[in-house]
């Protein structure tokens, strides 16, 4: 297992920098196409604006989500995206299938197969999707299907929520409480789950300490 971690670890950063180097390619290759540059310091400004809620929203995933997905499931993850809404729960899900625990060897190898087929499914879909594009943009966008698409995240995480609360519901209230006390007071802030997600993964983790020590749970 040392040896897988180690592989894991030399090609999980081989690949997230070159996945990198991929998408600075773009706006880099559009610029040397089009001899247009933004220039240094409109590009600093713009950093300025967003980078630092990227690099906090990053750490706290880091955090969140690799003791859940493993280390290659972790790498596997952030090289391709949609963690949150995809990756974590498919990973979860197979290991709960699997009956074996997050962070152990089993878990690890589970975490990192299932998120491997996601990624392999969703780029099948996508190819499938572009090349059915003018097909099935019509139906797609019919007035029927629209408040359906709308309810796609709430239904994965609502399916998905049920289980883990019905494991252990006292661990939940802390959570949801504060989730929704937030929501009430702020609505605008529904749209950042990314952000949202990983703050009431601490907040559940806190409150499992505090009820922990205290014989609560």
């Amino acid at each position: 297992m040392i040896d897988f971690q180690k592989n894991i670890h030399t090609w999980g950063r081989a690949w997230m920098l070159s996945a990198l180097a991929v998408m600075l390619a773009v706006p880099i290759a559009i610029s040397l196409h089009f001899g247009a540059w933004p220039g240094f310091m409109p590009v600093l400004r713009g950093l300025l604006a967003v980078a630092p809620v990227y690099w906090t929203v990053c750490a706290i995933e880091v955090l969140t989500y690799a003791p859940m997905l493993g280390s290659g499931g972790t790498y596997l993850a952030f090289v391709t995206g949609n963690i949150t809404n995809l990756k974590a729960p498919a990973a979860i899900s197979a290991m709960q299938n699997a009956n074996v625990q997050p962070g152990s060897e089993e878990g690890e190898i589970i975490s990192t197969i299932a998120i491997a087929v996601t990624s392999i499914i969703t780029t099948i879909i996508l190819a499938a999707g572009v090349a059915l594009f003018s097909v099935m943009a019509p139906l797609l966008q019919h007035e029927l299907l629209m408040p359906a698409f709308k309810m796609i995240l709430p239904a994965l995480f609502g399916a998905l929520g049920v289980v883990f609360i019905a494991k252990n519901w006292k661990i939940a209230i802390a959570p949801l409480a504060a989730m929704i006390i937030l929501f009430i007071c702020v609505p605008s802030l529904s749209t950042a789950v990314s952000v949202l997600v990983p703050i009431s993964a601490l907040i559940a983790i806190a409150a499992a300490r505090i009820m922990y020590k205290r014989g609560i749970v």
